[in-house]
């Protein structure tokens, strides 16, 4: 049986130095930074920036042209004012956007960003999952 849990997302990055400046402009601080490849520490689980080339050798996948998954990283709330200032933050950095923060079917409000390598980032405040004090998530029991 394997644990249920993530400990490090990796994302691919075409320019390592350009991605690792976005996620500098959102206002994130490198933990730990290697040759190719830096870390930032979230709450939980880290997060690393991998030049593609360095990714694709080391999944033994050289020469392979990686591109970005069918997945959404996101990024939850408490107000629907913090979603909007951490996207106009992003746009800002340099983001593409995707779909500006809005009222959504589930009865939250959520937006869509590009990283520079087009890894989207959902920002979103959900009125039924409520955030602990240090910004995590846990949810809810079901009832």
């Amino acid at each position: 049986m394997t644990p249920q849990r993530v400990t490090l997302i990796t994302l691919g990055a075409t320019d390592l130095d350009q991605s690792k400046a976005f996620y500098g402009a959102l206002g994130w601080t490198p933990a730990e930074e290697q040759p190719g490849v830096v870390f930032y520490q979230m709450n939980g689980l880290v997060l690393g920036l991998f030049g593609k080339a360095d990714l694709a050798k080391d999944q033994g996948r050289a020469g392979t042209e990686l591109g970005t998954g069918a997945m959404t990283l996101a990024q939850n709330f408490a107000t629907k004012a913090e979603v909007d200032a951490a996207y106009q933050t992003a746009v800002a950095a340099g983001a593409a956007p995707l779909k500006a923060p809005q009222e959504v079917f589930w009865g939250g409000y959520s937006g869509y960003f590009g990283d520079p390598d087009g890894h989207v980032w959902e920002v979103a405040m959900n009125p039924f999952w409520p955030l602990c004090a240090d910004g995590s998530l846990t949810l809810p029991p079901a009832s």
